[in-house]
């Protein structure tokens, strides 16, 4: 597992923000950095790649996905993350920044967080014009020859870019006659989910955080996740578990205690529930993949 704190500082694109923007690998990357990105690696910042034309593919914590023309694949930070060699005849964009770039942006956006468990987002006819010209503006701005564009600049553009994808992943998301007020909920339960996550706070009181009922919490979890709130919590605890895993390999009994269970036996028993592996068997599934 490759670790990927300071890369982006390698690679930034901006002397003020860390952002960094490639258009169809253009500007090339340092062997050491590729030898990362090609393998699995621990994002610790976000990251998105848009295919324009031709296809492109990832693993997102475990899972393959396949990009076409017209979609864009996220990471998130914490995410485990592969990038798999590009064809060079394809046309893609590539955008990386941190938490502190994003923190200088106007809106949240919600397909940061994931509420649908979906890496990737689609985009019509449209919308691929416009995604496409931002990103490709965003580029221009930052690599153009002569004095660096200033920061409000690229990060208005950026603002822009975000908004349409945020609003493309929503259209994916759901069906029309959901309300918003029902999503700002749900990504408000993930929230104080991640927030807190390895102190397991129980379902009762995650809802009176939000303002709501247990009952009402149950009934927008359950709509847009197919979970109940306990369910959810815990499906993301075995997550957060495999993730730590892939990283640092560590005794069953520290990494029960990491992720807020007093109780080793009663984890290994959620782990096997969940991923259908016992803790060593996963392990050596891990060794296995690496040494191929």
């Amino acid at each position: 597992m490759r670790e990927t704190t300071g890369l982006l500082d390698q690679i930034r694109h901006h002397k003020k923000l860390s952002i960094a923007v490639n258009e169809n690998c253009a500007i090339p990357l340092p062997e050491d950095v590729l030898e990362k990105l090609f393998n699995p690696h621990r994002l610790s910042f976000y990251y998105l790649m848009y295919v324009d034309q031709g296809t492109a593919t990832f693993k997102a914590d475990l899972q393959e996905i396949t990009l076409t023309d017209g979609q864009l694949v996220f990471g998130l930070p914490n995410q485990i993350f592969t990038n798999m060699p590009f064809n060079p005849d394809d046309q893609h964009y590539a955008v990386s920044f941190d938490e502190n770039t994003l923190a200088l942006l106007p809106h949240a956006y919600s397909f940061l967080v994931n509420p649908f468990g979906s890496n990737t987002v689609s985009f019509d006819a449209e919308s691929k014009i416009r995604v496409k010209g931002l990103f490709s503006t965003l580029f221009k701005l930052l690599h153009s020859p002569g004095k660096q564009r200033n920061a409000d600049i690229i990060l208005a553009h950026m603002h822009a870019l975000l908004t349409e994808i945020n609003s493309a992943y929503q259209q994916q998301g759901y069906p029309d006659s959901v309300s918003n007020a029902k999503l700002s909920k749900y990504v408000a339960f993930k929230l104080a989910v991640e927030t807190h996550l390895t102190e397991q706070q129980d379902v009762h009181t995650i809802a009176d955080t939000l303002a709501m009922t247990t009952s009402n919490l149950y009934s927008v979890v359950k709509e847009f996740s197919g979970f109940s709130p306990k369910e959810w919590i815990t499906h993301r605890l075995m997550q957060e578990a495999q993730r730590k895993l892939h990283y640092s390999p560590v005794p069953v009994k520290e990494l029960a205690y990491d992720l807020g269970f007093n109780d080793p036996d009663y984890f290994s028993r959620l782990f096997k529930k969940s991923t259908g592996k016992s803790v060593s068997a996963f392990l050596e599934d891990l060794r296995d993949l690496s040494s191929k």
